[in-house]
């Protein structure tokens, strides 16, 4: 894949965010910074705080994205989620692109998200798993892991690509508040 190429998976999430151009937003598990120019693309008054926990994912999406850190649109963080420390930041969306921790055990990472979403703030997370029979388990599953992390399924939804992809959006339950 040539490096200006942005799979369409990717191109998707971007869309399904509907970002707004003052929105905050946190991209945890950035990778190699696919989504950071087409989230920036769309935020004038806006900033992206994207964090891997791989200093060589960091260093390949700061190269790949630096004309928008240079722009002071992103910033860029080495770090895992559940260790971060983000001060009075908050956000009004946050996304994940495939990041496994969600499905497996994000109980040490769903309090995070929580505190830092803002009161309407919305998480959004998206996977493409290997066969598209594995679509329903795994949205099964993110929701019975974001309910007993304290959130609320909003919508499911389903996107492209080959085998195809599907996007969970939640917000913080109001009783876990």
């Amino acid at each position: 894949m040539p490096a200006t190429e942005i799979p369409d998976r990717v191109v998707w999430a971007v869309e399904t965010l509907a970002l707004d151009p003052s929105d905050q937003v946190l991209e945890i598990g950035c990778g190699h910074g696919l989504a950071v120019s087409l989230v920036c693309d769309k935020l004038s008054r806006g900033r992206l705080t994207a964090i891997d926990r791989s200093p060589k994912m960091i260093t390949a999406a700061q190269q790949r994205n630096a004309a928008y850190v240079a722009a002071n649109k992103v910033r860029f963080e080495t770090v895992a989620l559940a260790d971060g420390d983000f001060g009075q930041r908050r956000f009004s969306k946050i996304f994940a692109i495939n990041v496994n921790l969600f499905w497996i055990d994000p109980s040490k990472e769903l309090p995070v998200v929580r505190m830092l979403l803002r009161l309407d703030g919305t998480l959004y997370l998206f996977y493409q798993p290997p066969s598209s029979a594995q679509l329903k388990p795994l949205a099964a599953k993110l929701a019975r892991n974001l309910e007993a992390g304290g959130f609320r399924v909003d919508q499911v939804i389903s996107g492209r690509g080959s085998v195809g992809s599907l996007c969970i959006i939640a917000r913080p339950a109001k009783e876990a508040a």
